[in-house]
């Protein structure tokens, strides 16, 4: 197994922390402690981020965590994915069923899912920054949905690992392509058959409620909503977020 990974305490069916797209496993560091005394948390660095290896051939999200799973011995788990990280636990949900018990997702992405015109401008405004990493960071964490945590005391931090995750793409990435399960997932939701919880907070792009909206086709699907927070809850707001995931994970909820 390549990827980096750590093991956080024990008990009950093992919890696998899946982190947004930008940051790495570090952005768990309030979240993981909270739900680890009460159960087993997996915490791991994607393909090209944190301490895991930058990528040199196309990769599969859902496969580096099968491989990662596989490689821990363990046969079924709950995943609870941030931003990107929801949308690969989600494609994991509806290609390995039986390997999920619970899934939880933090203002997901969702594979298939087209975004709206504002969205995609901003986007490209961000990528003509390329390849200045400076200005890569400074433009992506003035979007509207970093407008909280860039005004707490986690912005020196924030800005800390987007800065590490931009150098890397410029200078060690190899590929840049990602393989997703077909045909996408927002065209199989209904076939979830995992309790789901689905978390947002309030300061986020318009399309989040547009995400959400799709995932009222999940059969057991719950919905929460941590006002004041933006897309990085888990580091503005990880005790709210850990009093809905323990109830959750641990099925009193």
């Amino acid at each position: 197994m390549d990827l980096a990974f750590e093991v956080h305490g024990a008990g009950g069916t093992p919890v696998v922390l899946i982190h947004s797209p930008g940051v790495d496993s570090r952005e768990w560091k309030y979240v993981a402690p909270l739900l680890a005394d009460q159960m087993q948390v997996i915490t791991y660095d994607a393909r090209g981020m944190g301490r895991s290896p930058a990528p040199e051939e196309p990769t599969s999200l859902v496969e580096d965590l099968r491989a990662l799973l596989d490689h821990l011995g363990l046969a079924r788990v709950s995943l609870v994915g941030h931003s990107m990280g929801g949308q690969a636990a989600t494609d994991f949900a509806l290609t390995y069923p039986d390997r999920v018990a619970r899934l939880a997702l933090l203002a997901p992405s969702l594979t298939g899912f087209e975004p709206e015109p504002d969205f995609v401008r901003w986007m490209t405004e961000v990528n003509a920054c390329a390849p200045d990493v400076e200005r890569l960071v400074n433009k992506s964490l003035g979007g509207p949905n970093y407008r909280v945590v860039m005004n707490s005391g986690e912005r020196e931090f924030l800005q800390e690992m987007h800065t590490a995750y931009m150098t890397r793409v410029f200078s060690q990435w190899k590929s840049f392509e990602v393989n997703w399960p077909q045909p996408p997932a927002i065209e199989r939701l209904e076939q979830l058959r995992c309790e789901t919880l689905f978390v947002h907070g309030t300061v986020e792009w318009p399309d989040m409620l547009r995400v959400a909206e799709q995932f009222e086709r999940v059969p057991n699907v719950r919905f929460a909503r941590i006002d004041e927070a933006d897309h990085m809850l888990t580091l503005t707001h990880p005790g709210q977020l850990a009093r809905l995931l323990v109830p959750f994970l641990d099925g009193t909820l």
